[in-house]
């Protein structure tokens, strides 16, 4: 099976709610692409439409080509996570699995992998009702695990983990990608998708903003700024405004330059015999870079002082 997600043209309305208008992007095997957007931009409704659970008006979405409800065995096809509360808490988290992994036709072998794969083993007969929600999070990651799919849908994974557990997390996303999966992250935590995500989709409105390797939507947001560190700021900023380039103060040593690139604020600084410690390009963070471009998407801002 081609380890693939293709969103095509959703639209999908709840009542007077636009949810989807025209959602496409495709998730592509060997990286791990971010799912991002504010909240009420469509993500939640468009995993659901991949998995089946919603009925979109126009558009497709397939799994390796094919819709999630023609899927034989459809856990050894996709592996999804969207609620880590959603189990039987009377059951232990060994019966949980046993009960997925005998509705696919797997034996118990492949459970005692999986909560090995997730650190879960010492606890595996424990009713799942007492698991914390960092434990729930590791038994969804768990049953998405189970079939070992060539495609993984993962939402909100860290949420509820430790540090270790996040650390733990980012691994297994990569190690996922690097098998050759196809690996969908939904995720409020740029910090956390900029460590880990290759590719990333930006949504609002229910519909693409941007879709770009993570590089390039920091480079772009970027936007050929020059950061100089100097201990002559002033004299520095007054050689670089003879010259035309825009400035902004950003410490005591330090300005961003806009207009010119690296090479042109080396010459002029050289020229005027002004010191200099660092001349860079400034490099923006994934989360600076997501605010610039979901700032007209956002629906529920909060008040301001």
């Amino acid at each position: 099976m081609q380890a693939t997600i293709e969103v095509n043209g959703l639209r999908k309305r709840f009542g007077p709610t636009l949810a989807l208008d025209g959602m496409s992007f495709t998730v592509r095997p060997g990286q791990v692409t971010g799912f991002v957007g504010p909240n009420g931009a469509g993500k939640s409704t468009t995993m659901r439409v991949i998995l089946g659970l919603d009925a979109a008006d126009e558009g497709h979405a397939l799994v390796g080509g094919q819709p999630y409800v023609s899927l034989r065995r459809p856990l050894t096809h996709v592996g999804a996570l969207l609620d880590a509360g959603a189990l039987q808490p009377g059951r232990t988290a060994r019966d949980h699995l046993l009960w997925l992994a005998h509705s696919q036709g797997l034996d118990g072998r492949r459970v005692d992998e999986v909560l090995q794969q997730v650190g879960l083993r010492s606890v595996a007969r424990r009713r799942a009702g007492g698991f914390s929600l960092g434990m729930r999070q590791r038994l969804g990651v768990a049953a998405a695990l189970l079939g070992d799919p060539p495609v993984l849908m993962l939402d909100e994974p860290v949420n509820g983990l430790d540090p270790e557990g996040i650390v733990w997390m980012r691994g297994l996303l990569r190690s996922l990608a690097a098998d050759g999966r196809a690996v969908l992250v939904s995720s409020h935590l740029m910090r956390e998708l900029e460590d880990t995500a290759d590719h990333l989709v930006v949504v609002g409105k229910g519909r693409v903003i941007a879709d770009a390797d993570v590089t390039d939507l920091i480079a772009a947001a970027s936007k050929g700024r020059v950061v100089v560190r100097t201990a002559a700021r002033s004299a520095a900023m007054e050689a670089l405004e003879r010259v035309g380039a825009a400035m902004a103060v950003t410490g005591l040593d330090a300005i961003v330059v806009s207009g010119l690139p690296s090479e042109r604020v080396v010459a002029v600084l050289n020229a005027d015999g002004v010191p200099f410690s660092e001349v860079a390009k400034d490099r923006v963070t994934l989360e600076q870079a997501y605010m610039d471009l979901t700032a007209d998407a956002v629906e529920y801002r909060g008040a301001t002082r």
